[in-house]
Formats: structure tokens, sequence, C-alpha cells
């Protein structure tokens, strides 16, 4: 399991273990108990609004329901007979978090939220503010699926043993600081393999099902909360009124349901969000392909990259199967060649670096894709 065994190495056995309610961290946290850690529950309470009291809907990470999380959180911690502290965060998550998330839609960008969430909030806010209150705890764990190993030297991040439920997209911006004192104990395990876990020690989550969602739902209208763009037209690439959109934040590069508009059989796809002249740029799907990127606030692992071209893999969003690619990256500004095109970049996504065996190397916010010839 990923991480457990080093940690002894150092002698740091309390470990703060981060709690959503959800399979993976309770089981996460029972492997640690477990190994004979010293293990704290936390939790970060981020939702401000009113509780709708409808039971076992919550199926995102931000929304109503996480009063009842953590009720989950404080069940397990009394099961496992380890203490349990929540945070209040959800100031720090406004200003963060949500305030980023509108501004780049309404910017006709394609924000990630659960990055910065990771970056800033997680392992950034929730341990000073958990230490402040008087914490102590020499490491910090989650469920995520993903490795921590050496790499020329450094602690590194690498891809999750199980491909399919890889999480190391969310947390490449993360430094070899904080992953010294990081532990992913699913980092090696399976999906199946965790839920199996869960029902040989009988955790009450074992079936509970998985959060799909930044927003429960995907409703971001709580999100928002009446500050939405617009409505605008939609044109085709030579700027011909082809219909009325509802707001540019409703939509997204690659889009092709909903829009509403057609111009002969083939579909149409949205190619580009215009936030200046409030404009949905609609094509043929044959307009997504990009061969390459820019990218900014580009962050490496390994600093010996700075100002020379590598190779790499690279993800452009989570779920993309990474593409090789040449990349170089001089002052946080990166330009990458794709080998082969690529569909549908979208600005205000990440784009993440990896070798060929899964470490991450770095990444960065994307600006512009470059068109393919």
């Amino acid at each position: 399991m990923s991480g457990i065994g080093k940690a002894d190495m150092d002698g740091t056995k309390s470990v703060a273990v981060g709690l959503s309610g959800g399979v993976d961290s309770s089981v996460a946290a029972a492997l640690l108990v477990r190994a004979g850690y010293e293990v704290t529950g936390l939790t970060m309470r981020i939702w401000d609004g009113p509780e709708t009291g409808q039971s076992g809907c919550r199926q995102g990470c931000y929304g109503p329901g996480e009063e009842e999380d953590i009720a989950a959180c404080e069940s397990l911690c009394s099961r496992l007979g380890i203490p349990y502290k929540v945070v209040d965060l959800s100031r720090e998550y406004e200003a963060t978090v949500l305030e980023y998330f509108r501004a780049e839609y309404l910017r006709g960008r394609t924000p990630n939220p659960c990055v910065l969430c990771n970056h800033a909030v997680k392992f950034g806010f929730l341990l000073e503010r958990a230490r402040t209150e008087g914490l102590e705890f020499g490491r910090f764990a989650t469920g995520h699926y993903a490795r921590i190993q050496e790499r020329n030297g450094r602690p590194c991040l690498r891809a999750a043993a199980d491909p399919a439920k890889d999480q190391s997209y969310f947390l490449h911006r993360l430094g070899p600081e904080v992953l010294g004192r990081t532990l992913f104990p699913l980092g090696e395990l399976t999906k199946p393999e965790v839920r199996d876990i869960a029902r040989s020690l009988g955790l009450e989550v074992s079936e509970k099902p998985e959060s799909q969602d930044f927003v429960t739902g995907g409703d971001y209208s709580s999100v928002f909360g009446g500050r939405e763009g617009a409505p605008g037209d939609i044109v085709d690439v030579s700027g011909r009124v082809l219909g009325r959109h509802r707001g540019i934040h409703l939509y997204t590069i690659g889009q092709r349901r909903g829009l509403g508009v057609s111009t002969g059989p083939d579909p149409l796809y949205v190619l580009r969000l215009d936030a200046e002249r409030n404009l949905v740029v609609v094509g043929p799907g044959e307009g997504l392909f990009a061969e390459g990127l820019t990218a900014e606030d580009t962050v490496l692992s390994d600093p010996a990259l700075e100002g020379h071209s590598f190779e790499c893999r690279i993800r452009i969003r989570q779920n993309h199967a990474p593409a090789e690619a040449e990349v170089t990256v001089r002052d946080g500004s990166a330009r990458v060649r794709f080998r082969t095109p690529q569909r549908a970049v979208a600005p205000g996504q990440f784009a993440v670096f990896y070798d060929d065996d899964g470490f991450v190397l770095g990444g960065g916010v994307i600006e512009e894709a470059l068109p393919a010839e």
C-alpha cells in the first residue's frame, strides 16, 4: 500500500487523515490504524448553505448533505477508536475555489476546481487551520488513488497502479516538500479491492456510491448565485448567427448536445467561447483538433527540466488518454507540441506532464490551443 511502510523510517507515527464520508478515505484511515499509526480523522466543512433534508442524495463535493457525511465520518472514527475534528473552511472555499470557478466560466474558460481545491484548500488551509487549532500530526493522508515514490532523489507524485482510478491529475501541483509529508494508502489498490477491504472490516460505507460531480447533479446555480452570464449569439466560424445561447458559462469546448442549432446533417460542436463578444462559436468536429497548446502558471517536479525541451505524455483533462508530446517550459510558460493532434483542448483546464513510468513531471493551466494545420 503506497507510502505506508516508508513512513516509519523517520519515526513519524502521527497521521491526520482527510475524511469525506466515502469509502476511499474511510479505508485509508482503517489501513493506517491497522498499520499501527496514531490516526486522527480530519474533515473540512465547505458548505454554508441550507441542508435540504434529502437523505443519501449527495453526489457532489459541494452542496447540501454535508452534515450527513460528517455524521458518517464521526461514526467511522468512533468505530476505529480515533479522535475526529471538523474544520470550518467555508469562507476560504468561497474565496479561493468558488470565486475562481465563477470567474473562469464567465471568461469563457473551463475551470477545474478539484485541482485548486486539493492544492490550496485540502493540502493548504485545512492543514494550517488544524494545526492552529491545536491538532498535532506529522503526516497527512487521503484516500486519493496516487503514489509517492522517489525520482532523482526527491519525492515525486506517480500515477496510481490502477489507471482507471488514478487521481494524480488533480494532485499534480503538490511539490516535494508536501509529498514528503503525505501518504496515499490506496495508491497500489483498485476500487474493487478497496470495497472488499471495507466489507471485510464491516464499514457501513462499503457500498456507498462515489461523488461524480463538483456540484451535486452538475447544477451550478447554487455556485453562481444569480451572477450567471448574459444570453448571446451562437455563431459559426464565419460569424453567421445560428441561434442564441443562455450564457457562455453553460457551454464547454467539444459540447454537442443542447446547442439547439443546425446547418445540415453533420453535427455541430462548440469550438470556442468568445467572452469578450459573448459568443459561442460552433462548427464541424474536425475543428476541435489541435496540434499543441500553450500553458501558464506551470510547475515542474524536476527543476532540471526548466528551459529544455523534453518528451513526455500529456493529459489535457482528467479522463484524457495521455498523448505523446514535446514540451518546453520557461519561466512558468509552457509550449506543447502533440505527436498526434488532440481533440477539445480547453483553455482553463490543466495540461499535466508524465514520463513513461507514470511519474508526474509537472503541469500548467491551458491558455490557448494551437490549431492543427
